[in-house]
C-alpha cells in the first residue's frame, strides 16, 4: 500500500514538472513574438510640396532609429491629399476604419482641423498635426491633439533680421540706386494661410524696426511654389526702370523660383533673395552665392518629435518625457538662421 502512494506521487510530480517546462517554453516563445507594429496613419495636405515630402522622407529615416529605441515596430501609412480636403477627409475616415493607433495630418484647411479632432476623439485615437497649424481653441478641444512645427512669427523675425544685419554691415550692396531704402518685392505663400501672412508681416517690421528704411515694389501670391514665382519674378525685371534690390520670399521654393528667373533675365547687380524652409536646394543655393541666406526648419526634429509623441500617446507614456518639451500639446520645434556671411 505504502509503495502505491509512492508511485502516484512520483507520477504527478513528474506531471507538473512536464507542464511547468511546456508552460516555460511556451512563455519563452511569447516573449520571443515580435510586438505588435505601431501603425501610424499620415496625410499630408500636398506630397510635391518640397519642404513637405522633406519632412515625409525624415519620418521614413527616423522610424528605425524609434523602432530600435522603443523596442516597437512602425509601419508608415504616408497619404497624398493633393490639397485636397475632401480627399484628405476620407484619408481621415479610412485611417479610423482601419484602427490605426496613431493619426498623423498635415491638413490642408486648417479650418477643418476641428472636425477632424472630433473624429479622432469619437475613435479615441490620437491626433498629430504639422507644419499646418489648427486654430488653437480647435487643438485644445481634446487632450490627445498635439500640434508640431515651428513657430511661424520666429521665422520671419529671423529673416528680417538676416537681412537687415547685411544691410548695415554693408549698405551698398542693397541700395543699388542710393536712394536710402531697399526696394524689395515680395514673395508669399497662400493668401490665407496664417503662416504666410505671419512670415510676411514679420519679416519686413524686423527690418523696420532696426532702422532699415524699405519701399516695396511689388507682391505676387506664389502658392509656395517655384514657377509661378519663377513668372512674377521675370515680369518685374521687365516692368521696373529702377533694379529690384531685395526679393523677400515666404519660402525656399519661390526663392528657387527667382533664381531662376534672374538667370534669363538678367539684372546686374542682381537683387539679394532670402528664404524660409532651409531646404536641400535652398542651401545650396546660399552656398553657391545665389541667395543671400535662408532660415532652417528642422525637418528631422519635427519627424522625431511627431514619432516620440506617436509613441507615448498610444502606449500612453508620460509625454514630459519628450524633448524638447511638449506645452499645452504644442511641440515647438526652434529655426536657425543660414547663411554663408561672416
Amino acid at each position: 500500500m505504502k509503495s502505491w502512494k509512492v508511485y502516484l506521487t512520483l507520477f504527478f510530480l513528474s506531471l507538473a514538472s512536464v507542464f511547468f517546462l511546456l508552460g516555460k517554453e511556451k512563455g519563452q516563445a511569447e516573449e520571443r513574438l515580435p510586438q505588435q507594429a505601431l501603425k501610424i496613419g499620415v496625410s499630408l495636405y500636398r506630397g510635391d510640396d518640397e519642404f513637405i515630402s522633406s519632412v515625409s522622407r525624415a519620418l521614413e529615416e527616423e522610424k528605425s532609429h524609434k523602432e530600435e529605441k522603443f523596442q516597437q515596430k512602425m509601419t508608415l501609412n504616408i497619404l497624398d491629399a493633393k490639397n485636397s480636403q475632401t480627399i484628405q477627409n476620407a484619408q481621415i475616415d479610412q485611417f479610423i476604419r482601419k484602427n490605426y493607433d496613431v493619426i498623423v495630418v498635415n491638413v490642408v484647411d486648417r479650418t477643418v482641423a476641428a472636425t477632424l479632432i472630433h473624429k479622432a476623439k469619437q475613435a479615441k485615437i490620437p491626433i498629430i498635426f504639422f507644419n499646418r497649424e489648427p486654430i488653437e481653441t480647435d487643438l485644445l478641444q481634446w487632450d490627445q491633439a498635439f500640434y508640431v512645427g515651428s513657430r511661424a512669427q520666429e521665422s520671419g523675425e529671423m529673416q528680417g533680421q538676416l537681412v537687415w544685419q547685411a544691410y548695415l554691415e554693408n549698405p551698398d550692396r542693397f541700395d543699388l540706386n542710393g536712394d536710402g531704402k531697399i526696394q524689395y518685392v515680395m514673395l508669399e505663400g497662400e493668401e490665407v494661410h496664417q503662416d504666410s501672412l505671419i512670415r510676411t508681416e514679420t519679416s519686413i517690421q524686423s527690418i523696420v524696426d532696426a532702422g532699415v528704411k524699405v519701399e516695396r515694389l511689388a507682391r505676387g501670391v506664389g502658392n509656395w511654389m517655384r514657377q509661378p514665382s519663377k513668372e512674377f519674378m521675370s515680369q518685374w525685371l521687365k516692368e521696373f526702370d529702377q533694379p529690384i534690390e531685395l526679393v523677400i520670399s515666404n519660402n525656399d521654393e519661390m526663392a528657387l523660383g527667382a533664381v531662376e528667373a534672374l538667370q534669363s533675365e538678367k539684372q546686374m547687380p542682381p537683387p539679394q533673395i532670402v528664404g524660409i524652409d532651409g531646404t536641400k536646394e535652398g542651401i545650396e543655393a546660399v552656398d553657391n552665392g545665389q541667395m543671400l541666406g535662408t532660415i532652417l526648419a528642422d525637418t528631422t526634429a519635427q519627424a522625431k518629435g511627431i514619432l516620440d509623441l506617436a509613441y507615448a500617446t498610444s502606449q500612453n507614456r508620460p509625454i514630459k518625457e519628450i524633448e524638447p518639451k511638449v506645452k499645452d500639446q504644442y511641440l515647438w520645434i526652434p529655426h536657425q538662421i543660414y547663411t554663408t556671411e561672416k
